[in-house]
């Protein structure tokens, strides 16, 4: 019977890194958009540059945030810079007010186009979720390839929610180990909410104390269950570097009893598991109001404040 009800709460876990999307959605009474396309090719660099001492163009922005929205919030053809595919984004509610802060010549905002689905037993005509991550990922990586060589001297400042948790810890992880792709002294911050591959220590917590580990962690033993109900999503467990050099500014924030980046360490309580998880199941849903995460304030309302911290002190 206990294992029975393991693989339930397996089953459980991956469709709350899935599906707490669709619960903020129907929770959230207001909001705007968060997808992205293709971003309009920049002016040619001046002429003269030197190559190997290459100065800041003139078009170039001071500081560039990156926001990965999670699962179901983004779409592949949306547009970066202006995204309308899912006008109730949690990342939207970031992204607007540092848009409405700084003009785009001072700070670019940039939202990850990427599929972000997530394949399962009630969604199998969907990308898997280890597709989704690597589109995701790729296409992040480019936009940071891009910039850095044609704007060297640009710092950037990476956020992520579920799904774009996981691609931007596991890009400033690679970064932090020496591995990513632009160098770690242009990355100005990191701030990631509800990451499934969260370690206790890892990173600077700004909020509430949580005792749980990410899903990926937890749900590794059980990797093969996993594959049965939920094909192509693997899950990796803690990631290689710890961030890395990017551990003094990398910000793990995450709800204290969400599934996702909080779930508990043992997997083999099944009863216990699947009744914690269907607790803690609308947790994920409700960053934007949830006091309980960070004190006195909410976590998107943290990492706005926190991201003009950064800039303004320049």
């Amino acid at each position: 019977m206990k294992k029975v009800v393991t693989v339930i709460a397996v089953v459980i876990v991956l469709l709350v890194i899935g599906g707490g999307a669709v619960q903020y959605f129907n929770s959230r009474q207001t909001g705007t958009s968060t997808d992205n396309a293709l971003d309009p090719a920049a002016p040619d660099n001046p002429e003269g540059e030197d190559a190997t001492t290459p100065e800041q163009p003139d078009w170039c922005p001071a500081y560039e945030f990156i926001s990965a929205p999670g699962t179901w919030e983004s779409a592949k053809d949306d547009n970066p810079l202006s995204p309308t595919a899912n006008p109730r984004s949690f990342m939207l509610s970031i992204t607007n007010p540092l848009q409405q802060a700084y003009t785009p010549d001072h700070v670019k905002v940039w939202t990850l186009p990427y599929t972000a689905q997530f394949k399962n037993i009630n969604a199998q005509h969907e990308m898997s979720y280890d597709e989704s991550r690597q589109e995701g990922t790729s296409t992040l990586e480019g936009e940071l390839n891009y910039m850095h060589s044609e704007c060297p001297n640009t710092q950037f400042i990476l956020s992520g929610f579920s799904q774009g948790a996981v691609i931007v810890g596991d890009i400033a992880d690679r970064i932090g180990g020496g591995n990513g792709p632009i160098p770690a002294e242009n990355v100005a911050g990191v701030a990631v909410i509800a990451d499934g591959r969260r370690m206790p220590g890892v990173g600077i917590n700004p909020g509430n104390p949580v005792d749980g580990i990410g899903a990926e962690v937890a749900l590794l033993p059980v990797n093969s269950l996993i594959q049965a109900v939920v094909p192509g999503a693997t899950m990796r467990g803690e990631r290689a570097n710890g961030f890395g050099s990017l551990a003094d500014r990398t910000y793990q924030i995450c709800a204290p009893d969400d599934s996702v980046c909080d779930a508990p360490r043992d997997i083999g309580n099944g009863i216990d598991r699947a009744a914690a998880l269907i607790a803690a199941n609308g947790v994920h849903a409700m960053y934007a109001s949830n006091p309980n995460v960070i004190p006195g304030t909410t976590a998107n309302a943290w990492v706005v404040d926190w991201a003009r911290g950064i800039i303004d002190a320049a």
